[in-house]
């Protein structure tokens, strides 16, 4: 079950500007061309255009850019939850690759299963989307760790 509760003193607007704060400074999402397309509590969405620089030999998705979408989704979706003025590193995460990743572009979809005072744990989801259609083709599970008092500002 998803926890949806909002982090104290702190409302809707001022999470969703934090999350995309922290985003923006993210240079490989940027690299890769990733946008954040959706952001609730507890559950973020990015979305990767299909470009030729980002496919394996067979002129899929490559397993890279789908699993780093889908990493920070997951860590997207835990920083909805944690307080503000923290930050979000991922411990651990595992993704299986259950089908071609084809399509105009891919949406990782990252949910908060359980969000704890230091670690949580995320369920990710990765769709191929080609003419409005979309096909499952990755699925994971994330470690994250809430950093306490300690903004993510780079140096």
């Amino acid at each position: 079950m998803t926890q949806k509760e909002q982090p104290a003193l702190e409302d809707a607007a001022d999470m969703k500007k934090r999350v995309r704060d922290s985003f923006d400074r993210q240079g490989l999402m940027r690299h890769l061309g990733a946008t954040l397309i959706a952001i609730e509590p507890g559950e973020v969405h990015i979305k990767l255009p299909f470009r030729d620089e980002l496919t394996q030999q067979h002129g899929y998705f490559h397993a890279g850019g789908t699993s780093a979408i889908a990493d920070t989704a997951g860590g997207f979706a835990g920083l909805t939850l944690f307080p503000a003025g923290s930050s979000v590193l991922t411990v651990e995460f595992k993704v299986n690759l259950i089908a071609p990743a084809r399509g105009d572009h891919l949406e990782a979809v990252g949910k908060v299963v359980r969000s704890g005072r230091t670690l949580t744990i995320c369920h990710l989801e990765v769709f191929a989307v080609h003419s409005g259609e979309r096909v499952l083709v990755a699925v994971g599970q994330q470690t994250l760790m809430c950093v306490r008092d300690r903004p993510a500002d780079r140096a």
